[in-house]
């Protein structure tokens, strides 16, 4: 039999030599962990799209990835997955391991889906997290050039004296230019007719023969028609004058007190990602979309390429959702 007091000693020297392996393990791991964040990235990098290519989102997103794969060293790789209100792209995303090497990308029609859709199949403010923003456009007011309509004022009061009887035209029901067509409604005070069309092509058609009065829409979707004389622009939906349209003065200052639709799509990557590879996404973004070069292809495209930190995009997608659940909400338009 063994005596108590040599027993101890021996248990002893056990749990020291356990903690000292138990140490051991942790610290050789820890630089691992570490050194994987530092390498980061040693192999390419997808980005998933909820848009088809070809579009201003896919073309403004090769733009960037081009530009930040040589940034990083790494190419990145466009994946379009449209379809389910951006719900196929997302879960292409989170299927992936969070480890900075699959990427979404997320925009303001994203913040509509949350309050538009009943099923949506993720939630992107506990599912995912950002690292920065691409790009921001304004939307335009447009009427036919030589038409009625000079100003937004006549607009206004044209809505004013004959409740109903305008017709504006946006893409279809749910879209960031129905939504701003709805807003600038409750925001202005005034009532008219708002009718979808399926593309902004039909939306023209309309507008030049007559069936609309007004059409709201993206620069870059308009910008033919208003080079070639086609259209005239009233006002743009900022809070401040674009960039791109320095000379246009936003609704606001045409006395729409509170009217603000600015859309954009930004990086986000699955909840989970390490983040010091979030940091060095978001580094290498800043740098990349101040580039001149970046700056000027983004303007021809009728975009605004702008870098933001992590928490002002996080933010931004917050607001939207509330903000665009509100809108969906008090025009009634009931969820999909």
């Amino acid at each position: 039999m063994i005596h108590p007091r040599t027993q101890r000693p021996r248990l002893l020297r056990r749990t020291l030599l356990r903690a000292a392996v138990s140490a051991l393990v942790l610290t050789s791991a820890a630089p691992a962990i570490v050194h994987a964040q530092e390498d980061y990235p040693s192999r390419e990098i997808t980005l998933v799209l909820p848009f088809g290519p070809g579009g201003i989102a896919d073309i403004t997103a090769r733009v960037v990835a081009e530009a930040l794969g040589r940034k990083l060293g790494k190419q990145i790789v466009i994946m379009n997955q449209p379809g389910a209100a951006g719900s196929v792209a997302a879960r292409a995303a989170l299927n992936a391991p969070a480890d900075g090497y699959t990427l979404a990308l997320l925009s303001n029609g994203t913040a509509i889906s949350v309050p538009l859709f009943e099923n949506l199949q993720f939630d992107p403010l506990k599912d995912f997290v950002p690292v920065s923003s691409l790009a921001y456009f304004d939307f335009v007011f447009v009427t036919k050039e030589g038409g009625a309509f000079k100003t937004l004022a006549d607009v206004l009061a044209a809505a004013k004296a004959k409740p109903g009887a305008l017709n504006v035209g946006t893409i279809n029901v749910g879209s960031s230019q129905n939504l701003a067509a709805e807003l600038f409604k409750s925001t202005a005070g005034v009532d008219f007719t708002i009718i979808p069309y399926k593309a902004t092509p039909d939306l023209l058609v309309a507008l030049l023969g007559g069936e609309l009065d007004v059409i709201i829409d993206s620069q870059t979707a308009l910008k033919a028609a208003l080079e070639q004389g086609q259209a005239t622009a009233l006002a743009s939906s900022g809070p401040t004058r674009s960039k791109l349209l320095p000379d246009l003065a936003t609704a606001q200052e045409q006395g729409v007190e509170g009217f603000d639709v600015t859309s954009w799509n930004a990086i986000f990557a699955p909840t989970g990602t390490p983040q010091p590879i979030v940091d060095t996404l978001n580094a290498a973004l800043t740098e990349v979309l101040a580039e001149p070069a970046i700056q000027e292809r983004f303007a021809d495209l009728g975009v605004e390429a702008r870098s933001s930190t992590p928490q002002e995009i996080g933010d931004r997608l917050a607001a939207d959702i509330e903000k665009w659940g509100a809108v969906i909400e008090k025009a009634g338009i009931p969820k999909q």
